[in-house]
């Protein structure tokens, strides 16, 4: 009978032991899924801009560049500033800084002119946004080649400038350099004619800056940054 009794009892103990771990588990599962869901810190993302407005007038370049920020989190993301930066260039090529937040991609005489403000990209929402960024006093002014171009930003949940997105800037696109227009951020094959127009021009810009050559020497490090992509938590 003693033995019985005690069968009974490891049976009971054990039942006991699995509904308890059940228990657990469903609890810890509850506790992940709700962060998930609702309380996880996502990454800002962005994408290579298929198109770019530009001007090089004197001593002064100015790109817009249309971008689609995507939060891949819950939780929304405050943008507090933005940045373009050339990193293989060198050092005296100061980063672009972000000037206005127009509304459109074509630039035109009857724009508002709309100073940069930090905004707000909602949990798991897109917005698509134009950020028009230029370079003050002597700063980058573009050869008829490609660059690495890199866009930093600043996140109020994270310290410091943080790398957003990396691509290739095809300034070689830019065949009338004194004429704020739009051009294809793709590589294109440019006439004869169109080679030789987009060459003369930022030649001429090169000369007036200085020498003919481009400014400063040695190369440029990446900028300061405490993270990888990210302005993720």
């Amino acid at each position: 009978m003693v033995p019985q009794t005690v069968a009974a009892d490891r049976i009971a103990s054990s039942s006991l032991t699995g509904a308890s771990v059940v228990s657990v588990c469903a609890l810890l599962f509850t506790v992940a899924s709700f962060w998930w869901l609702n309380a996880r810190q996502g990454r800002l993302q962005t994408w290579e801009p298929h198109s770019f407005a530009a001007v090089v007038h004197g001593s002064t370049a100015r790109l817009r560049l249309p971008l689609v920020l995507h939060n891949t989190g819950p939780k929304p993301i405050v943008v507090q500033d933005l940045i373009l930066t050339f990193p293989d260039e060198p050092a005296s090529h100061l980063p672009l800084l972000w000037m206005s937040s127009p509304s459109r991609l074509q630039p035109g005489p009857d724009e508002e002119a709309t100073l940069p403000a930090g905004f707000v990209v909602p949990g798991r929402e897109a917005q698509q946004l134009f950020i028009e960024f230029e370079a003050p006093f002597s700063g980058f002014l573009p050869e008829a080649r490609d660059y690495k171009a890199q866009i930093q930003v600043r996140v109020g949940h994270r310290t410091g400038w943080r790398p957003l997105l990396t691509f290739t800037l095809r300034a070689a696109n830019i065949i009338d350099p004194d004429r704020y227009t739009v051009y294809k951020n793709a590589p294109v094959e440019l006439t004869k004619e169109d080679r030789r127009r987009a060459d003369a021009a930022l030649l001429e810009l090169l000369q007036e800056h200085g020498d003919g050559s481009p400014p400063g020497g040695g190369r440029q490090g990446d900028p300061p940054d405490d993270g990888d992509a990210g302005t993720s938590g």
